[in-house]
């Protein structure tokens, strides 16, 4: 497993406020990384899962919105907070339909954007494997309206992957997958990290019925079936990882 100290990517074409909230957040005991362009902080998340990324809305090249629509697809579990000094109704309406987390508008309160930063990271992280591409897209605006972190993957290869770089509080395992089945996952989750949570997820019933009692005996903590009831999930995650906290709006 990495370091465990919260990663922040801050992105933004002013060199010395970089400079200033970076400075800030190393002493606070966070790991930061620094891009001045949207290829640029890309190149970096090629190497490294962030927990928040703080992201200029007007750059040279790629505005921040559009950057995080290329963060999210590969780090979903990274919260983003967008700041600009051209707030404006569109700019928050492409920020929300991006799902960026926060807008903060320019010049930036300092305390504030730590106490933003704080919150985000202390939001449950919970990992979704399962191949049906549009549910876990689902499940993503669900929890996060919820202020739950997500991961997403789509097949045991993807999963053990994403479980080497962040740690999880909970795990939602399809048992159907392509290449694997959701035991094999499972068993990734137990021994990567013992203390993250799991819940199965199954609609085929017959075919999984085997692999879900092998799990529970083992120590999986639900089982959900498909289709979904959000309420019931959600009621599950609360029991498992306990409500996450909502913030300001």
């Amino acid at each position: 497993m990495s370091d465990p100290s919260p990663a922040i990517l801050l992105v933004d074409d002013d060199v010395d406020s970089c400079r200033n909230v970076s400075d800030i957040l190393a002493d606070l005991g966070y790991r930061v990384d620094v891009a001045h362009d949207g290829r640029s902080a890309l190149d970096l998340a090629r190497g490294r899962a962030y927990d928040v990324a703080v992201l200029d809305f007007k750059m040279p090249g790629m505005d921040g919105v559009t950057l995080y629509r290329h963060l999210r697809a590969r780090q979903p579990g990274t919260v983003a907070l967008l700041v600009t000094a051209y707030a404006s109704e569109d700019t928050a309406r492409a920020a929300r339909s991006a799902g960026t987390w926060r807008v903060l508008r320019k010049p930036v309160d300092i305390p504030n954007l730590l106490g933003l930063i704080d919150q985000a990271v202390g939001q449950p992280l919970v990992l979704v494997v399962d191949d049906d591409r549009d549910l876990c897209e689902n499940l993503w605006d669900l929890l996060r309206a919820r202020n739950i972190r997500v991961g997403l993957a789509h097949d045991p290869q993807e999963a053990t992957r994403r479980l080497a770089e962040s740690r999880y509080h909970a795990v939602l395992i399809d048992m159907i997958l392509p290449g694997g089945d959701g035991g094999t996952v499972f068993r990734a989750v137990r021994s990567v990290d013992p203390q993250a949570r799991t819940v199965l997820i199954t609609g085929c019933r017959p075919e999984s019925d085997p692999m879900i009692t092998q799990a529970l005996a083992e120590g999986a903590d639900a089982v959900c079936y498909k289709p979904l009831d959000p309420a019931n999930l959600l009621d599950v995650l609360d029991r498992l990882v306990g409500p996450s906290p909502a913030g300001p709006r």
